[in-house]
């Protein structure tokens, strides 16, 4: 008898719920409240699809509250794209929230730029509506929309393959491809009146020269870059910029994601890669951020003039290194490289470098522990069962610059001495505190009396760095490197500032007055 009791208690309750939508709650009039007013979907590319983006509906009544609508004001033609308490699409009808309690709305679009103006941006607006009809509510969605030109590789109507250029063979003569195109004559210039977007790797042809104007913005998608092939040239003319946050005449590398939450993460795209053969590149003013690597550099033209001219150039957050030159030719004025995954400069198997007025730092803080310098200068790399392969280091030198960051020893040598292995360090601030005792005694590599390796060198002094994890790396009037140059120079520092012609500073920068000093 208990049973049949229980058995027609829970029948009852099936049936009562059945016959309830879901809950008893009264339509909402007017009293939502909204995490934010206005959602600011960043700034985009025509065709590519932006972040998420969500804000939450409150209700903070004692009531359950139905929605009867919510829409966005240009339906369904509109750009935006919603996601209302889980349930995809543009418009919903009866949303229930209960009592003190909220919901997630998400946010995205995918705006086509052309359909809407001839402007190189475009600002697109729509508006989410809540209860239309009645005592209505909104959230204002803004984003700006940016015209660019697309570089990317041609996929074959028959097979669907994509095209891919040739690198080489492996050990077993098998093709090695990377997913990459040639640029055609009529690309080999780009211009300041678009941003271009490169899907895979943009190639300059045998004998033929990129030039990329003054203010021009390079974006890559990520595993993208640029490839300088066997008698092909790169050149980056960049200009001074007089406003240092929109270096409206820099020339910029970074990746194809333009939120505020992508300016500063690593290895969002490839590097820019000049490969053995390739000739004659010269990068001034330059912006190199946010990639695998800066530059990659294979070898060198075989000329006694540098391969690489860089100047008044910047390379920050790259996941392994900022340049790494194997047996280069380069010479580097005004350069600055930061936070770099493994070495922010890396003068490897040997070669030529000359560097003047430069600032090497790494303040490396991703996931990974760095435990390589600043700055690692070898002569070797090893082949499989750790086979030595050496080269001659024919010079490196080193004039007013900084070495630093944020390990005890941020100046590294790897020696093979079956090979030349030639450098000076002259007029220059380096972090080198070994108190751990991880350098040998006697290695004569790291001998800082030894004046014909390192002339007036100045260790572990106040480098008074503006904002080092920022890539902010002006120094203040209290850093050491102050006055402490070679005279007398000439020329500007990479802002453009003249340099002081009886007492110039070490590294990039001429020092500037900040009222904080981070480092």
């Amino acid at each position: 008898m208990r049973y049949l009791s229980y058995l027609f208690l829970v029948t009852i309750i099936i049936l009562w719920s059945s016959c309830r939508n879901d809950f008893e709650s009264d339509p909402s009039t007017g009293n939502l409240q909204f995490s934010s007013d206005t959602i600011f979907l960043d700034t985009i590319f025509t065709n590519i699809g932006s972040s998420t983006y969500s804000f939450k509906v409150y209700n903070r009544t004692d009531d359950d509250l139905t929605i009867p609508s919510i829409t966005l004001e240009k339906g369904e033609s509109s750009n935006y794209r919603l996601n209302v308490d889980g349930i995809p699409g543009k418009s919903f009808e009866n949303i229930q929230v209960l009592a003190k309690d909220s919901i997630f709305v998400f946010v995205e679009t995918t705006t086509d730029i052309t359909n809407q103006t001839n402007e190189p941006e475009y600002l697109y607006t729509d508006r989410i509506l809540f209860d239309p009809t009645g005592n209505v509510q909104d959230v204002d969605l803004v984003t700006l929309v940016k015209d660019a030109i697309f570089l990317f590789p041609s996929r074959d109507n028959m097979t669907g393959e994509v095209e891919s250029l040739l690198l080489g063979e492996d050990e077993n003569q098998e093709e090695i491809r990377i997913e990459g195109f040639f640029l055609d004559d009529d690309e080999l210039n780009f211009t300041n009146e678009k941003p271009y977007i490169i899907y895979g790797f943009a190639a300059i042809p045998p004998g033929k020269t990129l030039t990329i104007d003054a203010g021009a913005r390079i974006h890559f998608h990520e595993g993208s870059g640029i490839i300088a092939s066997n008698t092909a040239t790169l050149i980056v003319n960049g200009e001074v910029s007089t406003d240092p946050e929109l270096l409206e005449n820099e020339v910029i590398f970074e990746g194809d994601r333009l939120e505020p939450n992508f300016s500063d993460v690593t290895g969002q795209w490839g590097f820019i890669w000049l490969t053995a053969g390739s000739t004659g590149h010269q990068i001034n003013h330059a912006t190199i951020k946010n990639g695998t690597l800066g530059i990659l550099m294979d070898s060198n033209d075989g000329s006694t003039d540098p391969t690489l001219t860089i100047t008044n150039t910047q390379i920050y957050n790259s996941a392994l290194f900022g340049l790494l030159a194997r047996t280069g030719n380069v010479l580097g004025e005004n350069l600055v490289i930061n936070n770099a995954g493994i070495s922010s400069l890396n003068c490897s198997l040997g070669g030529t470098y000359n560097f003047n007025h430069c600032t090497f730092a790494n303040y490396w803080s991703g996931s990974s522990n760095r435990s390589t310098p600043s700055v690692l200068i070898d002569n070797v790399i090893f082949l499989e069962n750790d086979v030595p392969f050496p080269l001659d280091l024919l010079e490196a030198n080193f004039t007013n610059c900084i070495i630093y960051g944020n390990n005890n020893l941020e100046l590294g040598f790897i020696q093979d001495p079956n090979k030349l292995f030639n450098y000076k360090f002259e007029n220059c601030l380096i972090r080198f505190d070994d108190t751990r005792n991880e350098i040998e005694d006697d290695n004569p590599l790291y001998d800082f009396s030894d004046t014909s390796l390192f002339e007036n060198v100045f260790l572990n002094e106040n480098i008074d760095f503006k904002d080092s994890a920022n890539n902010l790396l002006q120094i203040g009037e209290e850093s050491f490197a102050n006055g402490k140059a070679s005279t007398p120079t000439s020329g500007t520092d990479i802002l453009g500032t003249p340099r002081d012609m009886n007492a110039p500073d070490i590294g990039a920068y001429e020092s500037i007055l900040f009222e904080t000093m981070d480092n």
